[in-house]
């Protein structure tokens, strides 16, 4: 990427809307957009205040209006870049859109990059690194919970926990450090035991980021949750019931559902990535047979399975299938249609799992509250104010650096030389600043902006 270069890219969601962005970022940007813009007041946006609104029309090279505009200009520093940005607001249809960004590219910027708005922020000292992915999972949080949490990381909140743990540790090299240039000056057994307490302190510290690690992972993606069962228990009713639609196809004849079906739910502010799978039984259909082994390959991954029984009806050999599929999964056993006439019993559930049993009923909404709070209990207590690791790269970073904290403290209660503690310190030192940026690869700053959408 040439950071020196101007870029320019569609910075609002595809299709019809009321109003479009088209967002420019870079030295030259203002006089990009001066060749497209007529302002009505006809002043040149170079010549125009700071942290202006300005509207006019944006005009092709043949002088042709394109649409009327709104034109908010910021120069740098003072813009989400730090470069000179310029958003024009058009109307929000896909043509429209797609010719002003053809216009700046003919006026002189280039097609921004995944991420690139947010990655020049990054480069330019406007936000840290955990910052910068704190903005993807604020666009991508899909319940309230997962914004909060988002938001205290793009505030700032972790990095400034992370650059505390990594003060203390520096505090702790220093008093080796100095303990080094004066060798005459003896290391009592207090100052060693001091230190082995300090570096101790830090490692519970990086260890409570670790703790929170699965909860934060199911903010951010939600929590994989199979729904299973021999055909026609009620799986797509389920389905429909939690997300209040007819998301799923009901009806009478078995095998109906051929393939898997995802959708999001908000548990309490949990977010469900809950999935209809295909009716497991013996089926000599083709297209069946696929949708059933892609169920049994859902319910092999999911983090929760609601295995699903018809309570109305005596269990069968094909009941007793799903239950080999429960073994090494957290469940919660589900036996539907509770509005009829039960002929299951709890006790016959007993043989096969001891997960909790629900009755329910998605005509009556019976046990639909029971389900939804033992899936809550699954998940546990979500503290929003709580540091949450972001990703498996980061939950490495910090299970290095307990390590490296680990030898460190090893290194002083075995008393084999001070000098040996700050080698281990350095370590990681060296590995907080992967998290907040200062000592990342390029390789790895790319791939992290490459998951982000174009215009962001």
């Amino acid at each position: 990427m040439k950071q020196n270069e101007t870029i320019s890219a569609i910075a609002t969601a595809t299709g019809s809307a009321g109003v479009g962005i088209v967002r420019l970022s870079g030295v030259d940007s203002i006089e990009i957009a001066d060749k497209i813009f007529c302002a009505a007041n006809q002043q040149k946006l170079c010549d125009a205040d700071d942290r202006k609104i300005i509207f006019g029309h944006i005009k092709n090279f043949d002088g042709e209006l394109v649409d009327e505009v709104i034109i908010l200009l910021m120069r740098a520093p003072k813009s989400y870049t730090k470069e000179n940005v310029v958003e024009i607001q058009c109307h929000g249809g896909s043509e429209v859109l797609r010719e002003i960004l053809k216009l700046t590219f003919q006026a002189g910027a280039r097609p921004a990059e995944r991420g690139e708005f947010t990655k020049r922020a990054f480069l330019n000292g406007r936000i840290d690194l955990s910052q910068a992915q704190a903005v993807l999972d604020v666009i991508q949080a899909k319940t309230s919970t997962a914004l909060n949490v988002a938001q205290n990381r793009l505030s700032g909140k972790t990095s400034k926990k992370i650059r505390d743990i990594r003060q203390n540790i520096l505090n702790v090299l220093a008093h080796i450090d100095a303990l080094i240039d004066f060798p005459e000056d003896d290391i009592d057994a207090v100052t060693l035991n001091e230190m082995d307490e300090k570096i101790s302190a830090q490692i519970d510290e990086l260890k409570k980021f670790l703790a929170n690690q699965r909860q934060g992972k199911i903010l951010r993606e939600g929590l994989s949750t199979a729904i299973i069962g021999k055909p026609n228990v009620g799986k797509s009713s389920l389905l429909n019931f939690l997300t209040d639609s007819e998301r799923a196809i009901v009806t009478e004849i078995p095998g109906t559902t051929r393939d898997s079906i995802e959708e999001f739910i908000n548990v309490g502010g949990i977010p469900l990535k809950i999935i209809d799978t295909a009716g497991i039984r013996s089926s000599s259909d083709v297209v069946e047979k696929i949708g059933i082994d892609r169920a049994r390959d859902v319910a092999a991954n999911a983090e929760l399975i609601l295995a699903l029984f018809d309570g109305s009806r005596p269990l069968t050999d094909e009941d007793e299938e799903i239950f080999k599929l429960l073994k090494e999964n957290s469940s919660i056993i589900l036996l539907t249609k509770a509005d009829l006439n039960q002929v299951v019993t709890s006790a016959q559930i007993e043989k096969f799992s001891a997960e909790k049993i629900i009755h329910i009923s998605t005509k009556t909404a019976g046990g639909i509250d029971e389900l939804l709070a033992e899936i809550s209990k699954k998940v546990g207590v979500i503290d929003v104010e709580a540091n949450f690791v972001h990703d498996e790269r980061e939950a490495d970073i910090l299970r290095r650096a307990v390590k490296s904290l680990e030898s460190a403290r090893e290194t002083i209660q075995s008393n084999v030389g001070i000098d040996f503690v700050s080698i281990d310190l350095r370590a990681a030192l060296e590995l907080f600043g992967e998290i907040t940026g200062e000592t990342v690869t390029e390789d790895v700053i790319n791939e992290i902006f490459s998951k982000f959408c174009i215009g962001k």
